[in-house]
């Protein structure tokens, strides 16, 4: 297996729209400062993608960081030697593969179209910013996308997976664990993010859902880290 190393930006919620939002910015930028505004008018402020179309990029977003999980599932069904790792693996991937289901099925009759393929290590803006392009980090409050500075954040802000080391990990259930409660986390706090915008019940359901699930199953991780891990 070649060596795979998926890279998730704290603001990756908003990779596509992100990046057509500071287009908009940009042209906004340079028309202003080609032409004098009249006097008494005001030009509008640009939207930003993700107040605009939370729905969208949320499914844009969760399908490949659920897609990750059941990846990481698989090598668990397959390496893990504690019974209790490989009952949390199946029911991760069980749940997760029915929500990208779901998720491709709403994207295809809400959008007329396929979700996109996304390039999840671009960083969402491209230019250090958070999700709503202030760069306030991903909370709006200095925080990162876990709240608290710690838990599967590189110094520069992403989140990193590593399936090899997944793979080639001399104590299987421990790494699998140590990388699946950041994981989970992050998508935690997705899923908070888009229950504070204006979206359809079915994400709100959904996200609603995935809080729920995954806090649990983050205790449960947490939990056999202290009793097995020590």
């Amino acid at each position: 297996m070649n060596k795979k190393t998926i890279i998730y930006s704290v603001v990756g919620l908003l990779t596509s729209g992100g990046l057509a939002g500071l287009l908009i910015v940009n042209r906004t930028q340079a028309q202003s400062s080609n032409t004098l505004p009249r006097p008494g008018t005001q030009a509008p402020a640009p939207q930003n993608s993700m107040m605009t179309r939370p729905d969208q990029h949320f499914i844009e977003m969760m399908i490949p960081h659920h897609q990750d999980a059941v990846e990481m599932t698989n090598l668990a069904l397959a390496r893990a030697k504690r019974p209790e790792t490989k009952k949390l693996a199946a029911t991760i991937k069980r749940d997760q593969t029915r929500e990208i289901q779901q998720m491709r099925g709403w994207y295809k009759a809400w959008y007329g179209k396929e979700v996109p393929q996304v390039a999840m290590g671009t960083g969402g803006m491209g230019n250090g910013q958070d999700m709503m392009g202030n760069g306030q980090g991903m909370m709006g409050n200095g925080q990162d996308m876990m709240g608290n500075g710690q838990g599967g954040m590189t110094q520069n802000g992403m989140m990193h997976t590593d399936l090899v080391s997944l793979k080639n990990a001399s104590d299987f259930d421990k790494e699998f664990i140590r990388q699946m409660i950041p994981h989970h986390q992050m998508a935690v706090h997705m899923a908070q993010m888009v229950l504070n915008q204006k979206t359809r019940p079915e994400i709100r359901t959904l996200a609603q859902s995935i809080i729920k699930s995954q806090t649990t199953e983050i205790n449960q991780m947490q939990q056999w880290q202290q009793a097995w891990f020590k």
